[in-house]
């Protein structure tokens, strides 16, 4: 064949190496983040893959200074995405590392079982071939990630760092490669250091999938151990509300022994003409009274019983509280639920609001919207950046995912906003 049709071919690899990059990248990309993958995802990266191929194609750049632009071009569909901007960098990271990874793989493949003499038609069929096996082993390779890592909204742990440093470390291990190696290696000669270097590539995606494998179960005891923290919260929860119930009880049980005793004093006292004292009696009546009730009536004893011992606490700690919230009843949510989100809420409110040296307060509303019901937790805090979100927050989010829910945080200033709003149907 002529030099046209070499010119052709090889117009028609590039081609195909763009639009099969573009489609694994995106694809792989849309499966990690949990998006819909969507017509125009795929069709800007494929527009910029291309205006980087024709800017980069006179082959003066190097190899690390348009891989990085293909790097910067996947990161930003992937923010358009509406992905963080750290699930954005890792996600990026790691689909260039792998398919980089499975390029390289097949080059090596290819330069030891490709005799440097052939020509014509077989070496085009055969460089077809190792393009298309390039592809499947990508796939493959996006696969075994996929098995091991989600960055889907939500499951994105605190550990992300360790990932996201693991991945840069492994991606500029593999642009060193490409740099030193394949650079300034004979395609076609040393099949012995090709072999180095398909072993080497190949350990690569080995030590990836290894360190996935120890994120996940690092994500994992994260999980566990958050449930085993709200396990144990509930059970003090419940230690507590049998403690309160139990002196209540007994608190109750007095009194309603000594009403006879109180009606016989008060028609003496009124018999005798004693008004003023009569009135006196019934406010100290009234007093034990309002002893044995809760603080806040939510309709819910449960929460009433919490909210009893939280807010005791923040008066102690000279914060005001106010509360404004009716719990829905037969709604489907459990009291344990209840529980964790107030427990929870309230702790991370308190634990704002104890060190300040101005106004301290909380404040707690409620309110139904059709079949959803919206809690506020409100509290001041610091001016400053607020620290993140601990074992508390995690659980308050879980709990009002179970019931196809969302939990949201505002700051604005010195006040600190946690809003969960909870699916009753």
């Amino acid at each position: 064949m002529g030099r046209n049709g070499i010119d052709w071919f090889s117009l028609c690899l590039e081609g195909f190496t763009i639009a099969s990059l573009g489609i694994l990248h995106v694809g792989f990309l849309c499966c990690l983040s949990g998006k819909d993958k969507r017509l125009r995802y795929f069709a800007g990266y494929l527009f910029l893959l291309t205006v980087l191929q024709i800017v980069f194609s006179n082959g003066t750049w190097g190899e690390i200074i348009p891989i990085g632009a293909e790097l910067a071009a996947l990161f930003f569909v992937s923010l358009a995405m509406g992905n963080s901007r750290s699930a954005s960098l890792t996600a990026s990271v790691l689909a260039v590392y792998v398919s980089q990874l499975s390029f390289g793989m097949a080059n090596s493949m290819e330069a030891m079982m490709i005799p440097p003499a052939l020509r014509g038609w077989r070496l085009y069929v055969l460089v077809s071939l190792a393009a298309w096996i390039s592809v499947f082993l990508c796939a493959g390779c996006y696969w075994l990630v996929l098995r091991f890592l989600s960055l889907k909204e939500g499951t994105f742990a605190p550990y992300a760092w360790i990932l996201l440093m693991s991945g840069l470390f492994f991606f500029s291990a593999e642009l060193y490669i490409i740099q030193t190696s394949y650079t300034y290696l004979p395609i076609k000669q040393e099949p012995a250091k090709h072999m180095v270097l398909l072993m080497l590539q190949v350990m690569g995606m080995g030590a990836l999938i290894g360190t996935l494998y120890a994120y996940e179960h690092a994500c994992r005891s994260f999980r566990i151990q958050a449930e085993l923290d709200s396990l144990e919260q509930a059970a003090q929860a419940q230690k507590t509300y049998v403690a309160e119930a139990r002196a209540r009880y007994e608190k109750t049980r007095s009194f309603r022994h000594d009403v006879r005793n109180h009606f016989l004093v008060l028609d003496g006292l009124l018999g005798s003409g004693r008004i003023q004292e009569a009135k006196e009696y019934l406010k100290k009546l009234e007093t034990t009274a309002a002893a044995l009730s809760f603080p806040c009536q939510t309709g819910n004893p449960a929460v009433d019983v919490l909210l009893g011992e939280k807010l005791e606490l923040a008066g102690m700690k000279g914060i005001k509280w106010e509360i404004s919230a009716i719990l829905p009843k037969d709604c489907g949510i459990d009291d344990f639920d209840w529980c964790v989100i107030f427990a929870n809420g309230l702790d991370n409110a308190i634990a704002a609001c104890e060190n300040l040296a101005g106004e301290k307060r909380i404040c707690i509303r409620g309110e139904g919207q059709g079949d959803f019901y919206r809690l506020e937790f409100g509290n001041t805090c610091s001016f400053g950046p607020i620290s993140p979100a601990g074992t508390g927050l995690f659980n308050v989010k879980a709990a009002a995912e179970k019931y196809r829910g969302v939990m949201m945080t505002e700051k604005t200033e010195n006040w600190f906003s946690l809003n969960v709003l909870l699916n009753l149907v």
